[in-house]
């Protein structure tokens, strides 16, 4: 096994055993850095927003061309970039409240998952937000930078982890973001077209419920307005025998998704059968990415 796969294994690793610590994390200094940016080149305009996007993921990846193949850089580069173990965390905390009936707190948890308002969700709609969270997050946080990792190495880790991140800070439609987002929300999507549809099959694979599974993200995959997302939340709809979708709230624009899945509604029961898949998944591509890079 070569320096590379020694140390994606051991990055996950770290990532089980310590997920993402709650201050000075890499990722929240390099949104720092990027904010600062942004602050400084800003304009309504797709050039400008182009060219903050090149000059972040450009500058990422190349600190990642330039450190050595070593298996604790390996390690390091990967355990910054994954998120799953938090992701897992955050799940199961939401089934907990969920479970106690105190929706209170329940309301408190889901914006470390979403970014959905929380405040007139009753029981039924905040194990729909977490089902749906840890079916696209589990692309997002875990498979597909491991895809990345795969492909390029510790280059591949950081580039995709600051392009998601870009996506999450000005990729989203608004009226300051509509013009200037625009590169990075494109980018997010060329991104993740592949390591979407992988977390679909991994998904129908690690189920027990292969058929049904990829019968959904095949009839319903493409029916989401994102173009990965509704390949994720198909895959965990068809896993889990529920129907996803429906009316989303972000602080009062709202945003009607289309149903996905022939099943029930989701419950507060759902939410820890889709953090025990979600787990699962990660695992599967965290044994592909290792293999990928093992010469």
């Amino acid at each position: 096994m070569g320096e590379e796969a020694r140390g994606i294994a051991l990055g996950v690793a770290l990532d089980a055993l310590v997920g993402d610590p709650r201050r000075g994390h890499p990722v929240a200094l390099f949104g720092t850095a990027a904010t600062t940016l942004e602050r400084r080149v800003y304009r309504d305009s797709r050039t400008r927003g182009l060219i903050f996007t090149a000059v972040c993921v450009g500058s990422v990846t190349a600190l990642g061309a330039l450190l050595p193949r070593k298996t604790v850089v390996t390690a390091a580069a990967t355990w910054a970039v994954l998120g799953g173990t938090t992701l897992a965390r955050e799940g199961a905390s939401m089934a907990r409240h969920l479970a106690d009936d105190d929706l209170a707190a329940a309301r408190r948890r889901l914006p470390h998952l979403c970014g959905r308002d929380p405040g007139n969700l009753g029981e039924d709609e905040l194990a729909r937000a977490t089902v749906e969270s840890l079916a696209e997050n589990t692309s997002d946080a875990v498979v597909a930078p491991l895809f990345w990792g795969a492909v390029a190495g510790v280059p591949g880790l950081l580039a995709y982890r600051a392009i998601n991140t870009l996506d999450a800070m000005v990729g989203h439609r608004s009226p300051r973001y509509e013009r200037f987002g625009w590169a990075a929300a494109r980018l997010d999507d060329a991104a993740n077209y592949i390591p979407a549809r992988l977390t679909g099959l991994l998904t129908a694979l690690c189920s027990g419920r292969f058929r049904p599974t990829l019968r959904t993200i095949l009839l319903y995959g493409s029916r989401h307005p994102s173009p990965n997302s509704g390949q994720c939340e198909a895959a965990f709809a068809g896993a889990l025998n529920v129907t996803l979708g429906g009316v989303n709230d972000y602080g009062g624009r709202l945003e009607h998704r289309p149903e996905l899945g022939d099943g029930p509604r989701p419950t507060k029961r759902d939410i820890s059968r889709a953090v025990t898949l979600a787990r699962r998944v990660a695992w599967a591509a965290a044994a592909l990415a290792v293999l990928a890079r093992r010469r």
